[in-house]
Protein backbone atom coordinates (compact mmCIF):
# COMPACT_ATOMS: atom_id res chain seq x y z
CA UNK A 1 0.00 0.00 0.00
CA UNK A 2 1.38 3.45 -0.86
CA UNK A 3 1.42 6.88 1.30
CA UNK A 4 -0.71 9.26 -1.26
CA UNK A 5 -4.12 9.83 0.10
CA UNK A 6 -6.52 11.29 -2.64
CA UNK A 7 -9.10 13.90 -1.77
CA UNK A 8 -11.05 13.85 -4.61
CA UNK A 9 -13.50 16.39 -6.34
CA UNK A 10 -15.05 17.66 -8.88
CA UNK A 11 -14.24 21.11 -9.00
CA UNK A 12 -16.17 23.71 -6.13
CA UNK A 13 -17.28 20.78 -4.61
CA UNK A 14 -15.77 21.50 -1.36
CA UNK A 15 -12.13 19.79 -1.23
CA UNK A 16 -10.56 22.95 -0.44
CA UNK A 17 -12.82 23.23 3.08
CA UNK A 18 -11.84 19.67 3.82
CA UNK A 19 -8.16 20.18 3.03
CA UNK A 20 -8.25 23.45 5.24
CA UNK A 21 -9.83 21.39 8.44
CA UNK A 22 -7.30 18.42 7.96
CA UNK A 23 -4.80 21.56 8.12
CA UNK A 24 -6.30 23.05 11.16
CA UNK A 25 -6.71 19.35 12.85
CA UNK A 26 -3.65 18.06 12.14
CA UNK A 27 -1.01 21.09 13.35
CA UNK A 28 -3.66 21.80 16.06
CA UNK A 29 -2.60 25.74 16.36
CA UNK A 30 -4.01 28.48 18.53
CA UNK A 31 -5.32 30.19 15.36
CA UNK A 32 -6.48 29.43 12.19
CA UNK A 33 -4.32 28.11 9.48
CA UNK A 34 -3.06 30.04 7.07
CA UNK A 35 -5.32 29.29 3.52
CA UNK A 36 -2.12 30.20 1.51
CA UNK A 37 0.01 27.41 3.20
CA UNK A 38 -2.78 24.44 2.76
CA UNK A 39 -0.34 22.95 0.93
CA UNK A 40 1.98 22.07 3.95
CA UNK A 41 0.13 18.74 4.66
CA UNK A 42 -2.16 18.87 1.21
CA UNK A 43 -0.05 18.19 -1.87
CA UNK A 44 -1.06 19.16 -5.14
CA UNK A 45 -0.62 16.58 -7.99
CA UNK A 46 -1.84 19.31 -10.70
CA UNK A 47 1.43 21.91 -10.09
CA UNK A 48 3.48 22.25 -13.23
CA UNK A 49 6.79 22.18 -11.21
CA UNK A 50 6.01 18.71 -10.14
CA UNK A 51 6.29 17.90 -14.00
CA UNK A 52 9.24 20.17 -14.95
CA UNK A 53 11.92 18.13 -14.20
CA UNK A 54 10.57 15.34 -16.59
CA UNK A 55 10.28 17.43 -19.54
CA UNK A 56 14.25 17.44 -20.80
CA UNK A 57 13.96 21.35 -20.78
CA UNK A 58 10.69 21.69 -22.74
CA UNK A 59 8.07 24.37 -20.76
CA UNK A 60 4.96 22.33 -19.28
CA UNK A 61 2.51 24.49 -20.85
CA UNK A 62 3.71 22.59 -24.00
CA UNK A 63 2.83 19.49 -23.08
CA UNK A 64 -0.38 18.06 -24.50
CA UNK A 65 -2.92 16.50 -22.14
CA UNK A 66 -1.31 13.12 -23.50
CA UNK A 67 1.64 13.70 -22.56
CA UNK A 68 1.07 14.93 -19.14
CA UNK A 69 -0.46 11.70 -18.26
CA UNK A 70 2.44 9.94 -19.74
CA UNK A 71 4.48 11.65 -16.59
CA UNK A 72 1.62 11.16 -14.05
CA UNK A 73 2.75 8.26 -12.46
CA UNK A 74 6.07 9.33 -12.32
CA UNK A 75 5.28 12.32 -10.67
CA UNK A 76 3.23 10.74 -7.76
CA UNK A 77 5.61 8.36 -7.42
CA UNK A 78 8.08 11.12 -6.83
CA UNK A 79 5.84 12.53 -4.43
CA UNK A 80 5.22 10.06 -2.40
CA UNK A 81 8.96 8.79 -2.30
CA UNK A 82 9.37 12.63 -0.93
CA UNK A 83 6.50 12.92 1.69
CA UNK A 84 7.15 11.73 5.67
CA UNK A 85 4.48 9.31 6.41
CA UNK A 86 1.03 9.17 5.25
CA UNK A 87 0.59 12.85 2.74
CA UNK A 88 -3.06 14.16 1.23
CA UNK A 89 -3.14 14.37 -1.89
CA UNK A 90 -5.21 16.99 -3.87
CA UNK A 91 -6.62 15.85 -7.21
CA UNK A 92 -9.48 16.68 -9.44
CA UNK A 93 -9.04 13.74 -12.23
CA UNK A 94 -11.71 11.09 -12.17
CA UNK A 95 -10.60 7.64 -10.73
CA UNK A 96 -9.18 5.71 -13.82
CA UNK A 97 -6.87 6.13 -16.84
CA UNK A 98 -6.22 7.79 -19.49
CA UNK A 99 -4.05 7.91 -23.00
CA UNK A 100 -3.39 4.53 -20.96
CA UNK A 101 -1.90 5.82 -17.96
CA UNK A 102 -3.34 5.78 -14.97
CA UNK A 103 -4.33 8.95 -13.52
CA UNK A 104 -4.13 7.73 -9.52
CA UNK A 105 -0.27 5.65 -9.61
CA UNK A 106 -2.24 2.28 -7.33
CA UNK A 107 1.65 1.72 -6.13
CA UNK A 108 1.38 4.91 -4.22
CA UNK A 109 -2.21 5.20 -3.55
CA UNK A 110 -3.22 4.32 0.09
CA UNK A 111 -7.36 5.43 -0.01
CA UNK A 112 -8.89 8.26 -0.76
CA UNK A 113 -11.65 10.56 0.59
CA UNK A 114 -13.85 11.97 -2.00
CA UNK A 115 -16.51 14.98 -1.52
CA UNK A 116 -19.84 14.98 -3.45
CA UNK A 117 -21.85 18.00 -4.08
CA UNK A 118 -25.20 18.90 -5.19
CA UNK A 119 -24.32 19.65 -9.67
CA UNK A 120 -27.73 22.04 -9.27
CA UNK A 121 -25.45 24.34 -6.83
CA UNK A 122 -21.46 23.82 -8.64
CA UNK A 123 -22.91 24.76 -12.01
CA UNK A 124 -23.19 28.08 -10.06
CA UNK A 125 -20.18 28.38 -8.51
CA UNK A 126 -18.29 27.19 -11.55
CA UNK A 127 -19.82 29.60 -13.78
CA UNK A 128 -18.48 32.24 -10.93
CA UNK A 129 -15.31 31.09 -11.03
CA UNK A 130 -14.02 30.27 -14.65
CA UNK A 131 -15.94 33.23 -16.01
CA UNK A 132 -18.70 31.44 -17.49
CA UNK A 133 -22.30 31.91 -18.10
CA UNK A 134 -24.49 29.31 -16.46
CA UNK A 135 -25.62 27.54 -19.76
CA UNK A 136 -21.87 27.17 -20.82
CA UNK A 137 -21.20 26.12 -17.09
CA UNK A 138 -23.96 23.03 -17.95
CA UNK A 139 -22.55 22.08 -21.20
CA UNK A 140 -18.50 22.02 -19.55
CA UNK A 141 -20.15 19.77 -17.18
CA UNK A 142 -21.33 17.21 -19.45
CA UNK A 143 -18.60 16.59 -21.29
CA UNK A 144 -17.43 13.36 -20.66
CA UNK A 145 -13.62 14.44 -21.23
CA UNK A 146 -13.26 17.84 -19.95
CA UNK A 147 -10.07 18.68 -18.51
CA UNK A 148 -9.02 21.45 -16.72
CA UNK A 149 -7.07 24.54 -17.82
CA UNK A 150 -3.51 24.31 -18.48
CA UNK A 151 -1.52 27.22 -17.44
CA UNK A 152 1.78 28.67 -16.09
CA UNK A 153 1.19 27.11 -12.46
CA UNK A 154 -1.08 23.98 -13.36
CA UNK A 155 -0.82 21.24 -15.70
CA UNK A 156 -4.04 19.89 -16.67
CA UNK A 157 -6.46 17.50 -15.23
CA UNK A 158 -8.66 14.92 -16.90
CA UNK A 159 -12.11 15.88 -14.82
CA UNK A 160 -14.70 14.82 -17.17
CA UNK A 161 -18.41 14.85 -16.62
CA UNK A 162 -19.81 15.43 -13.25
CA UNK A 163 -21.17 12.32 -13.60
CA UNK A 164 -18.70 9.85 -14.59
CA UNK A 165 -16.19 11.97 -12.05
CA UNK A 166 -18.79 11.24 -8.93
CA UNK A 167 -19.34 7.48 -10.68
CA UNK A 168 -15.82 6.74 -10.84
CA UNK A 169 -14.65 7.58 -7.33
CA UNK A 170 -18.17 6.31 -5.76
CA UNK A 171 -19.38 3.32 -7.62
CA UNK A 172 -17.66 0.85 -6.18
CA UNK A 173 -17.16 0.38 -2.05
CA UNK A 174 -13.96 -0.07 -0.59
CA UNK A 175 -12.61 0.48 3.62
CA UNK A 176 -9.99 2.54 1.58
CA UNK A 177 -12.61 5.17 0.63
CA UNK A 178 -14.86 7.69 2.74
CA UNK A 179 -17.38 9.66 0.55
CA UNK A 180 -19.07 12.74 2.02
CA UNK A 181 -21.75 15.42 0.84
CA UNK A 182 -21.03 19.13 0.84
CA UNK A 183 -24.44 19.43 2.25
CA UNK A 184 -23.92 17.04 5.06
CA UNK A 185 -20.65 19.28 5.87
CA UNK A 186 -22.89 22.52 5.95
CA UNK A 187 -25.42 21.03 7.87
CA UNK A 188 -23.59 18.36 10.26
CA UNK A 189 -20.17 19.35 10.23
CA UNK A 190 -19.32 17.88 13.63
CA UNK A 191 -20.37 14.36 12.86
CA UNK A 192 -19.09 14.53 9.00
CA UNK A 193 -15.68 15.81 10.20
CA UNK A 194 -15.44 13.36 13.60
CA UNK A 195 -16.17 10.88 10.91
CA UNK A 196 -12.85 12.11 8.45
CA UNK A 197 -11.02 12.01 11.94
CA UNK A 198 -11.95 8.73 12.40
CA UNK A 199 -11.26 7.10 8.94
CA UNK A 200 -8.22 8.53 8.61
CA UNK A 201 -7.22 6.65 12.14
CA UNK A 202 -6.31 10.14 14.37
CA UNK A 203 -6.78 10.83 17.81
CA UNK A 204 -10.56 11.57 18.41
CA UNK A 205 -10.56 15.06 20.70
CA UNK A 206 -14.03 16.75 20.87
CA UNK A 207 -12.24 20.27 21.79
CA UNK A 208 -9.80 20.08 18.93
CA UNK A 209 -12.25 18.80 16.58
CA UNK A 210 -14.61 22.00 17.29
CA UNK A 211 -11.32 24.14 16.57
CA UNK A 212 -10.60 22.81 13.53
CA UNK A 213 -14.05 23.00 12.07
CA UNK A 214 -14.35 26.49 13.53
CA UNK A 215 -11.54 27.50 12.31
CA UNK A 216 -12.05 25.88 8.52
CA UNK A 217 -15.50 27.25 8.71
CA UNK A 218 -16.53 29.40 5.25
CA UNK A 219 -16.64 32.70 6.56
CA UNK A 220 -12.98 31.84 8.13
CA UNK A 221 -11.66 31.49 4.62
CA UNK A 222 -13.62 34.29 2.71
CA UNK A 223 -12.46 36.56 5.89
CA UNK A 224 -8.81 35.33 5.29
CA UNK A 225 -9.27 35.73 0.91
CA UNK A 226 -10.52 39.35 1.47
CA UNK A 227 -7.67 40.23 3.63
CA UNK A 228 -4.50 38.59 1.85
CA UNK A 229 -6.01 36.86 -0.92
CA UNK A 230 -5.41 33.59 -1.90
CA UNK A 231 -2.62 31.71 -4.18
CA UNK A 232 -5.11 29.02 -5.79
CA UNK A 233 -7.94 31.61 -6.79
CA UNK A 234 -8.20 31.65 -10.70
CA UNK A 235 -7.47 34.96 -12.57
CA UNK A 236 -11.05 34.87 -14.44
CA UNK A 237 -12.80 34.66 -10.59
CA UNK A 238 -13.09 37.30 -7.94
CA UNK A 239 -12.84 35.54 -5.31
CA UNK A 240 -12.08 31.77 -4.98
CA UNK A 241 -14.54 31.97 -1.66
CA UNK A 242 -18.22 32.97 -2.59
CA UNK A 243 -21.09 32.16 -1.02
CA UNK A 244 -20.27 28.18 -0.04
CA UNK A 245 -24.66 28.32 0.83
CA UNK A 246 -26.32 24.86 -0.66
CA UNK A 247 -29.92 25.24 -2.48
CA UNK A 248 -28.82 28.28 -4.58
CA UNK A 249 -29.96 26.90 -7.55
CA UNK A 250 -33.57 27.41 -6.48
CA UNK A 251 -33.24 31.43 -7.20
CA UNK A 252 -30.42 31.27 -9.95
CA UNK A 253 -31.41 28.42 -12.36
CA UNK A 254 -34.72 28.35 -14.12
CA UNK A 255 -36.78 25.32 -14.88
CA UNK A 256 -35.07 24.36 -18.20
CA UNK A 257 -31.73 24.53 -16.99
CA UNK A 258 -32.86 22.25 -13.80
CA UNK A 259 -34.08 20.48 -16.39
CA UNK A 260 -31.24 19.51 -18.90
CA UNK A 261 -28.51 18.72 -15.32
CA UNK A 262 -31.12 15.97 -13.97
CA UNK A 263 -31.19 14.66 -17.83
CA UNK A 264 -27.63 14.95 -17.78
CA UNK A 265 -26.74 13.92 -14.30
CA UNK A 266 -29.80 12.35 -12.93
CA UNK A 267 -29.08 8.84 -12.28
CA UNK A 268 -25.86 9.78 -9.60
CA UNK A 269 -27.85 12.37 -8.58
CA UNK A 270 -30.09 10.10 -7.75
CA UNK A 271 -28.03 8.12 -5.83
CA UNK A 272 -27.35 11.19 -3.46
CA UNK A 273 -30.82 12.42 -3.18
CA UNK A 274 -29.99 15.13 -5.20
CA UNK A 275 -33.36 15.35 -7.26
CA UNK A 276 -35.39 17.83 -6.30
CA UNK A 277 -39.19 16.21 -4.84
CA UNK A 278 -42.38 16.87 -6.22
CA UNK A 279 -41.24 19.48 -9.22
CA UNK A 280 -38.20 21.26 -9.66
CA UNK A 281 -38.81 24.09 -7.40
CA UNK A 282 -39.95 22.23 -3.95
CA UNK A 283 -37.98 21.75 -1.28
Amino acid sequence: MGNLLWLASYPKSGNTWVRAFLENYVQDPPGPVDINVLFKHSLDEAKAWRYAPYTNGRPTIELSIEETCVLRPRVQADMAAKAHGTEFAKTHNFFGEYAGFPLQNPSVTAGAIYIVRNPLDVVISMAGYFGLNLDEAIDFMGEEMTGSLHDDENVSQVISSWSMNVRSWTEHEHEQMLVIRYEDMLDKPEKVFAKVVAFLGMDKDKNRLNKAIKFSSFDQLKAQEQKHGFIERQQTAQSFFREGRKNQWRQKLNDAQIKKIIDQHGDQMERFKYIPQNGPRSN
